[in-house]
């Protein structure tokens, strides 16, 4: 059995996922397969991957499912994955031809392998900046928590997939396509640390619809897939400035799902009372950033 699952959700993106299979088909090494989860494409994705089939060039799984978004399209990958470790690369990245091979000896070098729930390396841009920092020479290891207290910018995590499956897959919610990611890899750092690495995962390229304005778009369009992360940050970082930062974020998402008693449940309802008048301000915040 190979020993990484590279995953890729993906809908509509048969113009771009050309680019990343040239380069799974380039990789130094072959101990892994890609795993194409189709969230509901109609733009030819599975003909285009029948195609790729046939070539037998790289190993290729294919799940067709109903368009859910993002997070459904990564609860199918886990429940589908058999191999020791996974990562997911977006439709629009890829991968450096050494990156799989680099993976493979870093988890290799690793001792006490049940101690981790994985391992994180760098993305770069295409002309080879790193994004954020990297990682400190003298650290080895780290919650996701306490990783980000010492980096910047988005890392490319590396799953061990026996440790996802004690985990609850994201939840769905009616009419909604995001749940943010990032909270799975924060519920695993809190049992067992990440293994850090400086080798490079991944080459990314930011959509022009990824901008802040965007983000804001997404509070509305997804308040109680926002809510739910905000509730498990709120109960995993205990420091003062970011639980206040979630609970105001927490009374807007209330707003946004017309529902005000999401503010109050499974957190601390006394903060949510005494927050509250500033979360009515943070929202209204929000709403002059999405109109602007």
């Amino acid at each position: 059995m190979k020993t990484i699952t590279v995953f890729t959700p993906t809908f509509n993106r048969a113009h771009l996922l050309p680019r990343l299979y040239n380069s799974l088909c380039k990789q130094t090494s072959s101990d892994f397969l890609w795993l194409i989860i189709d969230d509901g494409s109609s733009d030819g994705t599975q003909e285009l991957v029948k195609q790729w089939q046939v070539e037998n060039i790289v190993q290729i799984e294919y799940q067709f499912k109903e368009n859910g978004g993002m997070h459904t399209g990564h609860n199918v990958a886990y429940a589908c994955i058999k191999t020791e470790l996974n990562v997911c690369i977006d439709s629009d990245d890829y991968m450096p031809e050494y990156a799989v091979e680099k993976m493979v000896q870093f988890w290799s070098s690793l001792e006490d392998k049940h101690n981790y729930s994985g391992f994180v390396g760098l993305d770069i841009t295409e002309d080879g900046t790193i994004i954020g920092t990297k990682f400190p020479n003298n650290l080895k290891s780290g919650s996701y928590l306490d990783l980000y207290k010492k980096i910047t910018g988005d890392k490319k995590f590396v799953l061990v997939t026996e440790e996802v499956r004690k985990y609850p897959p994201y939840p769905m919610y009616e009419d909604e396509k995001l749940v943010p990611l990032g909270i799975l890899y924060m519920m695993m750092g809190e049992a067992k640390d990440f293994a850090v690495t400086n080798d490079v995962y991944c080459v990314v390229e930011y959509q022009e619809d990824g901008s802040s304005n965007s983000i804001f778009n997404q509070y509305r369009q997804s308040p109680k897939g926002f809510a739910y992360a905000r509730k498990e940050i709120i109960r995993i970082d205990k420091s003062v400035t970011r639980q206040v930062k979630m609970y105001l974020h927490l009374i807007s998402s209330s707003f946004f799902a017309k529902d005000l008693s999401l503010a109050f449940k499974k957190v601390n309802p006394v903060k949510t009372f005494l927050l509250y008048p500033f979360g009515i301000v943070f929202h209204l915040y929000i709403l002059i950033k999405i109109n602007t």
